[in-house]
């Protein structure tokens, strides 16, 4: 069932995210290079936690699916900006080429300026009768917060200033709690903050989230040495490559390994806290620490 639920979910999304940018009233290219990021795949993990979350508190996911497209919209906008030649240079993005090869340098940036300013107006443009003014400028402040200069923003300037440079562990944890782990507790909380959950749930789930959101990092870092070019879409062993600090680069492999069981507990332990029906929340747990891509 929960296999199911996360296949159907996800279904869902991909079908619902081109459908958002068709309608607009907007020049065709930009729609096109929009689209392309969106439908390159990848796994919809934050849309996905944002569903399962309304799951666990008995809502129907249709009452978060706008507000699941927006967090992917903006997940989307970063990876293109990432790719970006001023950015990490990546011509291929889950194995296709990356948004500036297809498009043009220009085109690109644009395409994630619009992916961006446009998931915010998704929000704002809710249509849901549990879905208040109020609801709706709490959704807007929190994920202005979790993508801009204190969250994700913040996180992308740590990494680029670190680069060549040897991080502390402390130093290497802000990076991805601000760079992939704000986006991924935003999605929790704003299932949270559209199920009616109590502040005490809010700030449990915040802190199942913040384990959750390390534990995604490390896996990727692990997965850079352990994983294959086919599965995981881009080069294996490219950090070593561009000398990025890592967490097996600082804690060992099988430091890395033990830092990553830790963390999945520690999701868990606040999770089972909630007292909520967590069973997808907690499948979700064991495919971040055993996927393979």
């Amino acid at each position: 069932m929960v296999e199911q639920f996360l296949r159907e979910n996800k279904q869902l999304v991909d079908r619902q995210l081109p459908l958002y940018v068709e309608h607009l009233d907007a020049p065709e290219i930009i729609k096109q290079a929009m689209i392309y990021s969106l439908k390159a795949g990848g796994k919809r993990i934050r849309p996905l936690l944002l569903l399962a979350t309304l799951k666990a508190f008995g809502k129907e996911v249709e009452l978060g699916l706008p507000v699941a497209c927006a967090i992917e919209m903006i997940h989307t906008y970063s990876l293109i900006h990432d790719d970006l030649p001023s950015m990490d240079n990546d011509d291929l993005r889950r194995g296709k080429p990356t948004n500036h090869k297809v498009f043009g340098e220009a085109m690109a940036i644009l395409a994630g300026d619009g992916l961006l300013t446009y998931s915010f107006q998704v929000i704002a443009e809710m249509d849901h009768q549990d879905v208040t003014p109020e609801i709706k400028i709490k959704l807007i402040s929190e994920l202005a917060k979790a993508a801009g200069p204190e969250g994700m923003v913040a996180g992308q300037v740590a990494d680029m200033q670190g680069e060549g440079k040897q991080l502390s562990l402390d130093e290497l944890e802000y990076i991805h709690q601000n760079k992939t782990g704000r986006m991924l507790q935003y999605s929790i909380i704003a299932g949270a903050i559209l199920a009616g959950a109590s502040e005490q749930q809010i700030r449990q789930l915040s802190q199942f989230a913040y384990h959750l959101g390390l534990a995604f990092q490390i896996r990727d870092d692990i997965l850079d040495i352990e994983g294959t070019e086919e599965k995981i879409g881009k080069p294996v062993g490219s950090d070593i490559e561009n000398k990025k600090v890592t967490y097996p680069s600082l804690l060992t492999l099988d430091g890395a390994k033990e830092k990553l069981a830790y963390h999945i507990e520690e999701a868990k332990r606040y999770l089972r806290e909630t007292q909520i029906a967590d069973d997808v929340l907690h499948y979700i747990c064991d495919l971040i620490a055993t996927r393979d891509h």
